[in-house]
């Protein structure tokens, strides 16, 4: 019995090692893809004209379409986004601001060069009524000067007859009588300024000038025969040179009614401010 049953167990196992595998020697890793040589494909050059940049046509026609309709909604979203765009300005829209300022006219003469304001000392013309641009300009009866007994003005000088009369009462008393000889004598004036439609040292807010009502002249200079010359810039406070002005600037106070230089203001430190306004304290010399 024993022994049959081992004989069994032999058989037994003999029948499962017949059935199981066999172990392999290597386990099965895959195996590496074989390098591939990549394909070359033939390169063509293209023809040389085929790069050279081709002209573009002198004309293009541009393609018809078919007109677009769209609904009544699109068509007021356009017309709203089209008006944002700025509208060209019509060619012959003028300004009105600007056609409105207008440059004052020449005053305009109304004789021939001679004497003038009933006085052979006086030498200029006769000019037509100057009205002004601003309130309080304008000269009724105005005359443009060019010399005052005997001494020629640097350039003609607007004002009226009675600052024209005081102007060549100054230079015959108190210009000539303190230069004398000097230089060969009181050659010429140098006229720096005469009517100027404008507010006091062109101040804005002012009171209008003088020089607006044609009752002022700004004298900067006094020209000798010689060509020396007695500047109220430079030569005020000058030696022999500095005196001869402010004797002159004294001089001036009684023929006009107003007389400004260097020391009244740095608005008139080039030069004497002459006027014919009437205070009723008297001159006013500064």
């Amino acid at each position: 019995m024993r022994r049959g049953a081992a004989l069994a167990a032999m058989l037994l196992a003999l029948l499962a090692g017949e059935a199981a595998p066999a172990a392999p020697d290597h386990s099965p890793l895959p195996r590496p893809r074989p390098v591939l040589m990549p394909r070359l494909l033939p390169v063509f050059a293209p023809p040389d004209d085929a790069v050279r940049p081709r002209l573009r046509p002198a004309t293009r026609t541009a393609a018809r379409s078919a007109p677009v309709r769209m609904s009544g909604a699109a068509s007021a979203s356009l017309a709203g986004m089209r008006s944002l765009w700025p509208r060209l300005r019509p060619s012959g829209l003028v300004r009105p601001a600007a056609a409105a300022v207008r440059a004052p006219a020449a005053p305009v003469a109304t004789s021939s060069a001679g004497a003038v304001c009933g006085d052979r000392g006086i030498i200029g013309v006769r000019l037509a009524p100057i009205e002004g641009r601003l309130a309080g300009c304008g000269i009724d009866r105005p005359v443009r000067i060019t010399s005052v007994d005997g001494v020629m003005l640097n350039r003609p000088a607007t004002m009226d007859c009675e600052t024209a009369k005081a102007l060549k009462s100054w230079v015959k008393k108190g210009v000539k009588p303190h230069v004398k000889r000097l230089g060969g004598g009181v050659a010429k004036l140098e006229v720096a300024s005469g009517y100027a439609c404008r507010t006091r040292n062109n101040q804005p807010g002012a009171k209008v000038s003088e020089h607006g009502r044609g009752k002022a002249v700004d004298i900067s200079a006094i020209t000798l025969a010689n060509g020396a010359s007695l500047n109220v810039q430079s030569g005020w406070g000058n030696g022999a040179e500095g005196t001869l002005l402010t004797r002159m600037h004294k001089s001036a106070c009684g023929p006009f009614g107003t007389v400004l230089g260097p020391e009244s203001d740095h608005f008139h430190k080039d030069h004497f401010h002459l006027d014919t306004a009437d205070h009723r304290s008297g001159p006013y010399c500064r």
